[in-house]
């Protein structure tokens, strides 16, 4: 009996001393020392690290300021590691927790460079191009004025001729299956909207051979003489040419550049 009482005095005073464990208050962690961590392995290109010691620090920091830092770096070691969906969530809560801080403007254009890099080639998924897209727009109409706004002029360039390309890609599969009037209106598309674009010459050179193939001679002329006269001594140029008059052949590429009136000559043949 003596027995059974010792145990179960040892085991409330162990139960006690547990108890007193999970309560007892532990010292506040030093979120400069896990910032110190951190950037430590962020220059190492440990950026899985890194984030999981930004992340510690931002919820330590007392001081906003110190806190959107943290955060911030949180996010671009995410961004180092290729975590993009994880990268723009934590740059979208780093917007709305801290829409004042001074890195507002670099967690927009880390958002836009984070879309722009998961744009596929022309034959995949255009979404990603079109967000990429937006997102630099947006950026260049709220910091226009920024160094950061010269890069993304750059990558909006790229971005217009990749949606070109888009259109143009989807253009020539309606052709390769006949479907005229969708072939039409995306390389109509091209010609409104990419006309800085490479790839106006083509799209222009497939509608003249779409609207002569479908009768539409006079649509045929009015693409032709459009390409005429802004590139009349491209290869392009030189296509449709043979398409309104087939039995013409060009000696050289001097004798194209060296004709002004090119176009003038292709429409008097032609009426």
């Amino acid at each position: 009996m003596l027995r059974i009482i010792l145990v179960s005095i040892l085991f409330l005073l162990l139960s006690c001393s547990n108890k007193n464990e999970i309560y007892q208050p532990s010292s506040k962690i030093n979120p400069y020392e896990l910032y110190k961590i951190a950037y430590e392995a962020f220059e190492k290109n440990d950026f899985f690290f890194a984030n999981k010691k930004f992340t510690e620090a931002e919820l330590n920091f007392e001081i906003e300021e110190l806190a959107a830092k943290s955060s911030i770096m949180a996010s671009f070691s995410l961004y180092g590691i290729n975590f993009y969906d994880e990268a723009l969530e934590n740059l979208e809560r780093f917007i709305k927790t801290y829409p004042a801080d001074k890195n507002i403007i670099y967690a927009h254009y880390l958002i836009a460079i984070i879309h722009y890099e998961r744009i596929s080639d022309e034959k995949k998924d255009i979404s990603p191009l079109l967000l990429a897209t937006q997102k630099i727009d947006f950026f260049l109409k709220k910091y226009p004025n920024t160094e950061y706004a010269i890069d993304l002029k750059f990558k909006k360039d790229l971005t217009i001729n990749q949606l070109a390309a888009k259109e143009l890609y989807v253009a020539k599969y309606y052709i390769s299956v006949k479907k005229w009037v969708p072939a039409i209106n995306r390389l109509k598309n091209i010609v409104e909207k990419y006309d800085k674009t490479i790839f106006v010459e083509e799209a222009l050179h497939r509608l003249v051979e779409i609207n002569y193939h479908l009768g539409l001679v006079n649509e045929a002329k009015r693409y032709a003489s459009i390409l005429g006269y802004n590139y009349n001594s491209s290869d392009w140029f030189k296509q449709s040419y043979k398409v309104l008059n087939k039995n013409y052949e060009f000696k050289n590429k001097e004798e194209a550049k060296s004709n002004d009136n090119l176009l003038k000559k292709i429409l008097k043949r032609i009426k």
